[in-house]
């Protein structure tokens, strides 16, 4: 048993001296003609390194087949290479939307995004308390509400490059979808339609601490439109962006609905759960019923809703690249990346 141990150890020996040697820095800068610091900058997309020497570290790396190690990157650079995203929820097919555009533009630049959904007040609270993992980020996105109007900065964790993605607001970097344009498209459709107008919203308010205006900008954009037609809302619903709280809505509108009607579903999800319930009460859609939504999300087009296409993921990579230009050492004033929507008319309405 010994002999067998000792042959084992040798051959794994064996093996350690006659693998290749792992590739350095070191090593794509002596291929590629340059200083060590030239390959880090270029691993860090730093935008002061011409596209000739760009080019020849690529190949270079390309060549040698160098993987970069992440943790000598943070030791050296003094960068944890991840991006915080706060949000409200992540299970939704808009968040999902907007997260894959975030993600895939920030992982082309070699960046990491950790999320983290806010649920509560207290869960906020901790997140910015000195030491969390959000202010360990390089960077932060938040999503949906900014912070930085609930929350002194130079009291919280917020120390790093902030973007806002799905809200506005003139003292940060923000990407976002005009809902307001969003609204005036749907109620320009809705006008066109015979009968009765409803509308159903989502109260978008977690609680007192947490409010948007996102809904608020759909609902004026659609209530100018409406007016300025001669146009009234018969009825306008409210509800939690829950799928209980969204039935009973729908169930409730319908109840006392007048036939035929338009009813401009401020969300998709909101539709679905209206489309549902038409079927089961043998209500033909496109006739008795015309339903608009508002997200155009990939189920959409399947179930034939007419809605308001918002490019959501378009949204994210916006974000993405906001952020990552201040990681990279703009610091201008704030910019705006307004995006518009438009509106996709299927069997629905």
């Amino acid at each position: 048993m010994p002999m067998a141990r000792s042959a084992t150890r040798r051959a794994a020996g064996s093996q350690e001296h006659d693998a290749a040697p792992v590739p350095t820095i070191h090593d794509v800068a002596i291929r590629a003609g340059v200083g060590a610091g030239t390959v880090s900058r270029v691993l860090n997309r730093h935008p002061k390194v011409s596209d000739a020497v760009r080019a020849r570290v690529t190949q270079a790396i390309h060549d040698l087949k160098y993987t970069p190690n992440p943790h000598a990157r943070q030791f050296a650079g003094g960068r944890s290479y991840s991006i915080a995203t706060v949000l409200p929820v992540v299970a939704t097919d808009f968040y999902l939307r907007l997260l894959t555009g975030l993600e895939d533009t920030c992982h082309a630049a070699h960046y990491d995004t950790a999320l983290f959904p806010l649920l509560s007040q207290e869960r906020l609270a901790r997140l910015l308390t000195p030491g969390s993992l959000v202010g360990q980020a390089d960077g932060l996105v938040m999503v949906t509400y900014d912070l930085t109007e609930m929350f002194d900065p130079s009291a919280t964790q917020i120390r790093q490059p902030v973007v806002l993605a799905n809200a506005f607001t003139p003292k940060l970097d923000c990407a976002y979808v005009d809902n307001h344009l969003g609204g005036r498209l749907a109620g320009e459709h809705a006008v066109t339609r015979p009968g009765e107008l409803y509308a159903i919203w989502v109260a978008t308010d977690l609680d007192a601490l947490f409010s948007t205006r996102v809904f608020k900008d759909r609902r004026a954009g659609f209530h100018d439109v409406v007016t300025a037609a001669g146009r009234s809302i018969r009825h306008e619903m409210f509800t939690r962006y829950d799928s209980l709280a969204i039935h009973q809505a729908v169930c409730a509108l319908l109840d006392d609905a007048v036939f035929p009607c338009t009813v401009f579903a401020a969300a998709d999800q909101i539709a679905a759960v209206m489309l549902d319930e038409a079927g089961r009460r043998a209500l033909r859609v496109g006739e008795d019923l015309r339903i608009i939504g508002f997200d155009d999300h990939p189920w959409s087009a399947e179930r034939g809703l007419t809605t308001v296409h918002q490019p959501v993921g378009q949204m994210g990579a916006e974000a993405g690249r906001l952020l990552l230009s201040r990681l990279n050492g703009y610091s201008g004033p704030p910019r705006e990346a307004r995006l518009a929507p438009h509106l996709v008319v299927r069997a629905t309405a």
